[in-house]
């Protein structure tokens, strides 16, 4: 490495979940690699099931009951974490990488005040005292948009709205200004207008703090007023990577191009520029996701692929450069960023 190399804040190489079942081994996630730069936000999308949450737990070394972390490496600001004991996470999570999880309803306790539960950041990693604690708890309230801090700050959780509850997850994980924030589906079953401004206010402290952050999403309208950058995830392997623009405008995997296809365009905004030929009827994509402990030979998205050929039953595609930036694992990306349609099953 030249002395003038960026380090990133987070690299993950040849990321590998597996899942126990009676079936046999699951392979959660598969061969995962990607990196998140400072004040950076990379996206992952793809369907349910697709290893999205999977990933961003184990990023956390916060791995689902009867799974474990088969191979790769999760690299933290240069530092190899992989197989941590929970001693040295505890240290890590909320001071360097913390996380906002999808529904805040269950990941709050509704025994205890929010109050409490954002002053317990304080309490257990900085060894504030009560008084202290509640103080800038009331602050990290205040900074994301709840009225009536000081007040608010002795009500339980249900006492709160989807939105207002999701500013109480939004302060808890800021707490102690970590570089890396993953989000995790961070507007589920919110109005588009508080939706708005979760975003804004995720912005806004990304821009401030040079945060690096990774948006786990299936909505792409959301992906695309929030990201940089977007990993398209199938069947626990990323398909595709590259700029938010370069990938809803010209994919180069027919798995984002069918998800493309099967979203309404919006003209007037940059939510999703569907590439949808003349603005015709959605098309939804035929199929079902494979079974994830028996994945079919080659490439796991052949059985769906209006694009598969023979290669494609036999030979899973290694994710490799198409343009600068730019990757993708299949085999016949250039065709697919041309627009050839074919359909040759």
């Amino acid at each position: 490495m030249t002395p003038d190399a960026v380090i990133p804040l987070l690299r993950v190489d040849d990321l590998a979940v597996e899942f126990d079942t009676p079936k046999g081994p699951l392979r959660a996630v598969r061969g995962v690699s990607f990196q998140v730069d400072e004040g950076e936000t990379l996206a992952i999308v793809g369907e349910s099931g697709s290893g999205k949450s999977v990933t961003a737990q184990a990023l956390l070394g916060l791995v689902p009951p009867r799974a474990r972390v088969t191979g790769g490496r999760v690299v933290i600001e240069g530092r190899d974490v992989t197989g941590l004991p929970d001693r040295e996470w505890q240290r890590l999570r909320g001071e360097r990488i913390a996380m906002i999880f999808q529904d805040p309803l269950s990941a709050l306790n509704p025994s205890l005040t929010v109050g409490y539960q954002i002053a317990e950041m304080f309490r257990r990693h900085r060894g504030l005292g009560r008084a202290e604690s509640r103080r800038l708890a009331t602050e990290l309230m205040v900074q994301v948009g709840i009225p009536d801090a000081a007040r608010r700050l002795d009500d339980h959780p249900h006492r709160f709205s989807g939105g207002m509850r999701q500013r109480v997850m939004i302060a808890m994980a800021l707490a102690l200004d970590p570089r890396l924030l993953i989000a995790d589906e961070p507007t589920t079953a919110l109005d588009v207008t508080v939706q708005a401004q979760i975003l804004r206010l995720l912005r806004q402290r990304q821009r401030a703090e040079r945060l690096g952050m990774i948006l786990i999403s299936h909505d792409l309208g959301v992906v695309a007023r929030a990201a940089d950058r977007v990993a398209v995830m199938y069947a626990g392997r990323i398909a595709e990577v590259g700029t938010v623009a370069e990938v809803y405008e010209r994919p180069a995997h027919p798995y984002t191009l069918g998800l493309m296809r099967a979203v309404p365009a919006h003209p007037h905004t940059r939510d999703v520029p569907a590439p949808r030929d003349g603005g015709g009827p959605l098309v939804a994509i035929d199929g079902h996701p494979p079974d994830p402990t028996a994945p079919p030979a080659g490439c796991s998205f052949h059985p769906r692929c209006p694009f598969a050929r023979d290669k494609c039953r036999e030979v899973e595609p290694e994710p490799r450069e198409v343009a600068p930036g730019r990757t993708s694992a299949c085999h016949f990306a250039e065709e697919v960023m041309a627009g050839v349609h074919t359909d040759a099953r």
